[in-house]
């Protein structure tokens, strides 16, 4: 849960709080336009994913602010070239529209991903929520932040104990039919009431945080635009996001940008639920 608290003195928060904020509001503008029945320009890319207008306007305004902010620090951006990356020691990891399809579907579960990467980690993380008016921010060493800024109010994250008599709340993505999913599930049923949460996108991360979540199973391709500024804020509540053999997501080290699968968990008790789960599952054996 998160507690109100005073705003939080450090440069870099103070600086992008509120560029991130235009930028929600620039998102949310094009989403009204779009739900409205306004013209609107929606492509297809190389890889047969959708990107729109307004994917490409908040990359456009993030690009050109973030300059300003870090002028040495390249951006590597799902909307924008990020072919040098091997060079990059440290960079910025942005996705300016993620959740493009539960946006055309007129879902309104889609963020702006925002995180630091330095060698390799995830050192800052912010995720903005358009439609709610409220980003989560903060640094993998300390507690997060939630900022309104339709109110104008800051919160902080206060940790709670685990309940182990509590109905297991399982992410998963809208019509998610795939069998694997099932037989993830059906072991923690011998011991746990499950409660399904459907959503789109990183928002699922934001729900952790708020605690309506507790694990998050993936088991089709992500980008690291994705998850980064997920993992980073789960780590800072003493949660993760590991590969299905238990390491920690690394970003910008591979050739490819692609994630494979992964399980995101809220606290350490739900860490060792979803992995137990996963060795009886025999979804990969």
């Amino acid at each position: 849960m998160f507690i109100k608290t005073l705003a939080p003195q450090d440069q870099l928060i103070s600086q992008l709080v509120p560029i991130m904020a235009q930028a929600s509001q620039i998102l949310l503008e094009e989403y009204q336009s779009y739900c409205a029945g306004c013209e609107f320009n929606i492509q297809e890319k190389s890889d047969d994913s959708p990107v729109t207008q307004a994917d490409l306007k908040v990359n456009h305004f993030l690009l050109k602010h973030l300059a300003t902010v870090s002028p040495q620090l390249p951006v590597l951006s799902e909307e924008s070239d990020y072919s040098a990356r091997a060079a990059w020691q440290r960079c910025w990891m942005l996705d300016p529209l993620d959740g493009t399809k539960e946006f055309i579907h007129e879902r309104d579960e889609f963020t702006i991903n925002l995180s630091l990467i330095d060698d390799h980690q995830t050192t800052f993380a912010i995720i903005a929520v358009p439609c709610e008016q409220v980003m989560y921010v903060g640094y993998t060493s300390q507690l997060p932040y939630k900022y309104s800024f339709s109110q104008q109010q800051w919160f902080q994250y206060q940790p709670q104990p685990h309940d182990p008599d509590a109905a297991l709340q399982i992410g998963l993505s809208h019509n998610s039919k795939n069998p694997k999913y099932q037989n993830f599930i059906q072991p923690i049923l011998q011991h746990r009431t499950i409660e399904r949460r459907e959503a789109g996108s990183a928002y699922k991360f934001c729900m952790m945080l708020e605690g309506e979540i507790d694990i998050y199973p993936r088991f089709h391709p992500t980008s690291e635009w994705d998850t980064s500024s997920g993992q980073a804020l789960l780590e800072s509540i003493g949660g993760g996001l590991m590969t299905l053999d238990q390491k920690p997501f690394l970003y910008n080290q591979r050739e490819t940008v692609l994630n494979g699968g992964f399980i995101a968990f809220k606290d350490q008790q739900c860490k060792k639920i979803a992995f137990e789960a996963l060795a009886l599952s025999g979804i990969f054996d």
